[in-house]
């Protein structure tokens, strides 16, 4: 594992949670938006992500243990896509909306507010812990370079 290894797989991190952030906010926008491009209530989005590198302990620990020339890829995660979510539309019985059926009700987004916010807030707080862990990392660079001096 290289020196700064630990930075390139936080920075992975921070990508990561802002794309979240970017797909919670637009589920937010939208979770009034009973006609979409595609004429049908908008669907929630959802990101998928994957691990990159070693997947446990014993593999990092080989990886960082051989010499630097057969060193392996560092980890971190990358996003692999952007789904929609399964979950069916919620219905609404109001019956004096033009986007109304004959029963009086409408369909809407199967977004909902509380779960956006929850996952606003601990994509948040993710976004933190990886600047944190930068930060750190940049300070244990500085410590080390003083030490050369």
């Amino acid at each position: 594992m290289g020196m700064f290894d630990a930075i390139g797989i936080a920075g992975s991190g921070l990508t990561a949670e802002r794309i979240r952030m970017d797909v919670t906010a637009e589920n937010l926008a939208n979770a009034d938006t009973t006609k979409a491009a595609n004429g049908k209530p908008y669907q929630r989005q959802e990101v998928e992500l994957a691990q990159v590198g070693q997947s446990d302990f014993g593999g990092q620990l080989t990886g960082a243990l051989t010499p630097s020339g057969s060193a392996q890829t560092p980890g971190g995660v990358q996003v692999t896509g952007i789904v929609a979510d399964a979950t069916p539309d919620q219905q609404i019985y109001d019956p004096g909306s033009p986007e109304a059926d004959k029963q009086g009700y409408v369909k809407m987004p199967n977004v909902s507010t509380v779960t956006e916010m929850t996952d606003l807030i601990s994509e948040s707080q993710s976004y933190q812990s990886d600047v944190t862990a930068m930060q750190t990392s940049k300070s244990m660079f500085t410590a080390t370079l003083g030490l050369l001096k």
